[in-house]
């Protein structure tokens, strides 16, 4: 591409007797006269007439094709290397980040998409409905002057009640309720130790057993693995569903 060389053949003294030439690095040896004046080639006036008459200059004959042809090779070469890697691209596979809601109820550590979680707070008093109270729906709770149906998922998921003495919690364990909410439905439930959120990825989802016949496998969306347990993944949607059918229709 001779024509596109020939735009850097320009007077250049800031390559001999300046910057980049006999003065680089050895202030001393500058010859140029200019130098003790303008300190740097770029302050000179001649360095920045040789950039603009680079810019303003007529462009070379050939110059387009040369640069049609250059990113014309360019593309058909990237092309094939599309094409090359395409087989391989197919057998790679896209992971997803699951952020969920960890907590316990009795001895059992579960997890819930943090999609449906509104907040956290702390335990407060359960009003019961007259003739609607039950195992499930426990009552109304007062939030901020807002009520909102508390139910008790412990007994949704027929989780066996334990009496944990206390002196086997740890002095940071404080009992909480949660506010989920899904399609403009809320709820809230009591759970006996909240962790917070945690990540991880889809691929590390196990399915459920097929043998699984208790309410919490019917509930679970799959299992994964946190602080050497075995955690079960709440299908969210089965349990909106599910209360939904319960307690309001």
């Amino acid at each position: 591409m001779n024509s596109i060389t020939e735009l850097s053949n320009v007077e250049s003294c800031w390559n001999v007797i300046g910057i980049a030439g006999d003065a680089f690095g050895k202030p001393s040896y500058r010859t140029c006269p200019e130098l003790s004046h303008f300190i740097h080639c770029r302050n000179c006036p001649v360095y920045s007439s040789a950039g603009r008459n680079l810019l303003d200059r007529s462009i070379p004959e050939n110059y387009q094709n040369e640069w049609t042809q250059f990113f014309s090779k360019t593309k058909v070469e990237g092309k094939n290397k599309l094409v090359n890697f395409q087989p391989e691209s197919e057998t790679l596979t896209t992971t997803q980040t699951l952020t969920v809601a960890i907590f316990r109820l009795q001895k059992e550590w579960l997890a819930l998409s943090a999609q449906v979680l509104k907040e956290t707070i702390s335990p407060t008093l359960i009003h019961t409905i007259p003739h609607r109270s039950n195992e499930i729906l426990k009552g109304l709770v007062n939030i901020r002057g807002e009520l909102q149906l508390c139910i008790s998922l412990s007994n949704l998921l027929h989780l066996e009640t334990v009496q944990t003495l206390p002196e086997a919690l740890s002095p940071i364990v404080y009992s909480r309720m949660i506010v989920i909410e899904k399609g403009g439905n809320t709820w809230v439930f009591p759970v006996d130790e909240f962790y917070g959120l945690y990540r991880f990825h889809d691929d590390e989802l196990r399915d459920p057993p097929n043998s699984a016949t208790s309410a919490i496998n019917t509930y679970t969306k799959g299992f994964f693995h946190w602080e050497s347990r075995s955690l079960s993944y709440i299908d969210d949607e089965l349990l909106f569903m599910s209360l939904r059918r319960k307690l309001l229709s």
